[in-house]
This record gives structure tokens, C-alpha cells and sequence, in this order.
């Protein structure tokens, strides 16, 4: 699969501020300048990104949506850096928070990167999902805030690694289900709920889809649940399984209603085989 103009302006912005990894090696050139790095390896990351993103302002200014793709592109790889890089050289206690800064900022950076391999024709900014709703918003802003109360009074918290090895590995698996769905899908995948059948649309079943209905939620799903847990944030943890299993119930339903106005009989015999993949999620099943 070819990836679209825009897919390939995105990766370069993305990996042009991937370079803020190399603010630290900046130490190797002398005493003096090593001393600085190590006390203000932060600022001197910030400073860099701020550089790059006056390049990329330059270079995409004149170009409209180019530009639009390039500075959210661009914040991405710098924040996914960053996350590195606090991960690395942080306190320990703030080494769980770099490591979701990365995830964070590659999930959403992948989710159009892939679009863009996928199904350049519903790529949009949209496609980031960066604006996915409110209630996303405000369910981050709640898990920084249990991060830093937290952190603040019971630092010893955030220092389980056997919690956050958990929380990464639900991570990983949940980023490689959902892309790899996508991918399954092809250009039949959409991150929005399609109401009229395109040319081409057809049911999709095999890969990941012979063993789920909605492997890219499922992925998701764990993904979300993964990211409080890599925060060692007993709260949040809780309250994303909540919110993120009744977002997708209700998801389901109304994407399945869609699949079976489509499809009809083929999908009622996908849904008897295949079950949702989602914990107590059974889908919307027709009345006959």
C-alpha cells in the first residue's frame, strides 16, 4: 500500500522532532555543556522542538492543511520524544508518566499515519483524533490530575514497575489489535460510523475479524484501560473500564444496526459465528 502525500508529511514532521532524543548527547561535547544538559535537559528539549517547529512553519506555512498536518504531526513525535526522555532520565517516580507520554502521542500519530496507508480518501485532520469528544478530554485532564495528586502525596505509588509492565503490555497488545484491524479492513475501515455503502465496501471476516466483529475497538478498549494502569492510577483505571466498555456498547449497537442494513443476512450469520470481543458486549442482535 502507497502512503498519501499528506501521510508522508506527517511521518517526516513526526520523526523530524523524534531528533529531541538527541538533546542529551549534546553532553559529549564538553564539560561545561554536560553540566547543562544534565540540570536542563527539559528546557533545552522544549527550546529544540520550539526550532523545529519554526522550520516546519517555513517550509508548510504557504501550503494550508500541509501545515495543519505538520505542527500536530510535529507535536506528536516531540511529546513521544519527550516521553523518552523522561523515562530515561527522570526521577523514578516520573519515569510511568514519560512512558504514557509516548504512548499517548504514538497512538494518536499512528491512528493517521495508518489512515493515511489504508484509506487515504476519508483522511482528514479528524483522523488524528486528537478532537475525539469532550468526555476523551476531560477523562485525560481527570487521569494528569490523579497522576500529580498522587505523585504528589504518595510518590512511592507511582515506583510499582510491576503495575506499569502490566499496563504497558495491555498497551502494546491493544495498539497491535487495533492497527492490525485497520489494516485487515483496508479501505472498508472508517473511524467514522458510515450511514449510506460505498462502491467496494465489503464485509470483512478474515484475520483478526474471524475472531472479533470489532477487533479495532477491542484494541482500543484494553489500549485505553492500559495507559491508567501504566500510571499506577487505581482510580482512573477504574473509571476508564466504565466509561470506555459503555462508549463502545453503545458504539456497537449503532454500528452493527448500519452492518446489517448493509449486509443483511451475511452479517446476522457473521454475528451467530463471531462473537464482539468485548467483555459483556454481546452487539445488536435482529429480532427474526
Amino acid at each position: 500500500m502507497a502512503i498519501s502525500t499528506n501521510g508522508r508529511i506527517s511521518l517526516y514532521c513526526f520523526c523530524v522532532n523524534l531528533t529531541v532524543l538527541l538533546v542529551p548527547c549534546l553532553g559529549y561535547l564538553n564539560r561545561t555543556l554536560k553540566n547543562v544538559v544534565e540540570d536542563y535537559w527539559i528546557v533545552m528539549s522544549v527550546v529544540y522542538s520550539l526550532g523545529i517547529q519554526a522550520h516546519l512553519y517555513l517550509v508548510y506555512k504557504r501550503r494550508g492543511y500541509a501545515y495543519k498536518v505538520a505542527w500536530r504531526s510535529g507535536i506528536l513525535g516531540f511529546f513521544f520524544g519527550l516521553g523518552l526522555l523522561i523515562t530515561g532520565l527522570a526521577a523514578s517516580s516520573w519515569c510511568v508518566f514519560g512512558c504514557y507520554m509516548s504512548l499517548l502521542s504514538f497512538f494518536h500519530f499512528s491512528e493517521y499515519l495508518t489512515t493515511a496507508i489504508i484509506n487515504p480518501k476519508s483522511l482528514s485532520l479528524d483522523s488524528f483524533l486528537l478532537n475525539h469528544s469532550k468526555e476523551y478530554g476531560v477523562a485525560a485532564l481527570c487521569s494528569w490530575m490523579e497522576f500529580f495528586v498522587e505523585w504528589y502525596f504518595f510518590p512511592h505509588w507511582k515506583e510499582l514497575r510491576w503495575v506499569t509492565a502490566v499496563g504497558l503490555f495491555l498497551c502494546i497488545v491493544g495498539e497491535l489489535v487495533r492497527k492490525g484491524a485497520m489494516f485487515t479492513a483496508g479501505t472498508n475501515f472508517n473511524h467514522i460510523i458510515q450511514s449510506h455503502r460505498e462502491e467496494g465496501h465489503v464485509l470483512v471476516s478474515h484475520g483478526l475479524y474471524a475472531w472479533c466483529r470489532h477487533p479495532s475497538y477491542v484494541g482500543w478498549f484494553w489500549w485505553s484501560v492500559g495507559t491508567q494502569i501504566v500510571l499506577c492510577n487505581p482510580l482512573c483505571t477504574l473509571i476508564y473500564a466504565v466509561a470506555s466498555w459503555r462508549f463502545f456498547r453503545q458504539r456497537v449497537v449503532e454500528e452493527e444496526i448500519t452492518l446489517l442494513n448493509f449486509f443483511g443476512e451475511d452479517y446476522v450469520n457473521y454475528q451467530r459465528r463471531v462473537p464482539t470481543g468485548l467483555p459483556f458486549i454481546k452487539g445488536y442482535r435482529l429480532e427474526l
